[in-house]
């Protein structure tokens, strides 16, 4: 870091490295013999600049940072710039895109917020619940997130395994209000894609949320929890105990500081941020002003699938569903095998090893079953396979041994069986 860059900052380089020390742990294993390219800390401290001053989704601090990067657009901003002098230093970057009023209303929301103080409190406060911070460049950067272009965020505060931002998963969202019926299919859904190793994102509201969240916890899966304020204010109060869990076996995740209150507008910019981590988004129930429709509509503009469970006609819990079917742009699901072609484009496991017949002669059911229930993670007995699977032990212990010569299922040393990996 240079020392004039760092004068822009107020801040020492060396308070600068021991602030995002503590949330920056990727950045030391980066450099064991691989070429990894690891985000200066400028354009870190830059990162949670923006993220500090600026409200998720606001276009015009994303079109600024596309344009001069981040540590030139928020050395310009912190020089306290006039309208014009934006316009200027951006030249013809954003062809045409902001205008000058469009820079001098954005300028006169970030200026009240713009204290160094604040970016030293949001960092010291993350550090306290342990967050990591991802930004773009990093190696468990989300890259579905890029596909929003200028409204993508300029970070993400996590609490949990990051890694899990980038595997395959499947948004499960619906009314808070939800009926019983809702709440059981969320329950299926989420433990069957669980089952399949998808993780299963949502924002951890009461409702279809929660029982979606639930159901991959209980089934021993993965789920992410999108959260439309701090990752240190467990909202709402009542799911305190669920999102711990969620923070302690998956993760959470969001693009404002620790210590962000939640607000109606983070709550609708969340929603975008659920539709771009996903590769398709399921609507279990919606009412006709549900803010899971509002989801559904950011996963169609980013072209994701959008599935939805019908409901009965006489429920006003499934009326925005019905209203969302009858529009064209999404799909009638019904059941996990449906929802995993509508992502994936296959309603079988998620192929993480490969085609498995390659002669083309078809499968023994029984091999497909077995499969189906090993999980990559978690080993199972014979006998828990056979009660899994509804076959005798005799046949799986057979499947399992054809499974084990094509490569695809192991036998670990305390005599459980696990899926293979690649």
């Amino acid at each position: 870091m240079h020392d004039d860059t760092t004068n822009d900052w107020g801040l020492a380089p060396e308070r600068i490295a021991a602030l995002l020390a503590p949330l920056r742990p990727r950045a030391e294993n980066a450099s064991e013999g691989t070429q990894v390219s690891v985000p200066s800390l400028d354009e870190v401290f830059a990162r949670v600049l923006w993220s500090v001053v600026v409200e998720p989704g606001d276009s015009v601090a994303g079109s600024l940072v596309q344009s001069l990067g981040p540590v030139s657009a928020a050395l310009l901003l912190l020089s306290r710039p006039t309208p014009e002098g934006v316009v200027r230093a951006v030249g013809a970057g954003l062809e045409g895109e902001l205008s000058r009023d469009d820079v001098e209303h954005a300028l006169g929301r970030w200026a009240p917020r713009l204290r160094c103080d604040d970016v030293v409190r949001a960092l010291e406060s993350a550090a306290r619940c342990q967050a990591q911070l991802l930004v773009p460049g990093d190696a468990e950067w989300p890259v579905a997130v890029d596909d929003l272009g200028a409204h993508r965020p300029h970070l993400l505060w996590v609490r949990g395994t990051v890694a899990l931002l980038a595997r395959p998963s499947v948004a499960i969202v619906g009314a808070r209000a939800a009926t019983g019926y809702g709440e059981h299919v969320a329950m299926e859904l989420a433990a069957g894609l669980a089952g399949r190793d998808v993780t299963v994102v949502s924002g951890g509201a009461y409702g279809i949320d929660g029982m979606a969240h639930r159901a991959a916890l209980a089934s021993g899966g993965a789920t992410i929890a999108a959260l439309a304020g701090g990752i240190d204010r467990l909202y709402p109060s009542g799911h305190e105990a669920l999102l711990t869990r969620i923070a302690e076996q998956g993760a959470l995740v969001s693009e404002v500081p620790c210590g962000t209150a939640p607000t109606k507008w983070r709550f609708l910019q969340r929603n975008r941020l659920i539709a771009a981590l996903s590769r398709a988004t399921v609507v279990v129930e919606a009412g006709h002003r549900s803010g899971a429709l509002n989801t559904a509509r950011h996963a169609d503009t980013l072209s994701r699938e959008v599935g939805v469970i019908p409901g009965p006609i006489t429920s006003a819990a499934s009326a925005g569903c019905h209203r969302l079917l009858r529009s064209g742009g999404a799909h009638c699901v019904t059941s996990v095998p449906e929802v995993m072609e509508l992502a994936f484009g296959s309603d079988a496991v998620l192929d993480l090893d490969g085609p498995c017949d390659t002669m083309g002669a078809r499968e023994p059911a029984v091999h497909t079953r077995v499969i189906d229930a090993l999980r990559p993670r978690r080993g199972q007995t014979v006998a828990e396979l056979s009660r899994a699977v509804g076959e005798e032990q005799s046949r799986v212990r057979a499947a399992l041994g054809a499974l084990q010569l094509d490569g695809r299922a192991t036998l670990t040393e305390t005599g459980h069986w696990v899926r293979a990996r690649s």
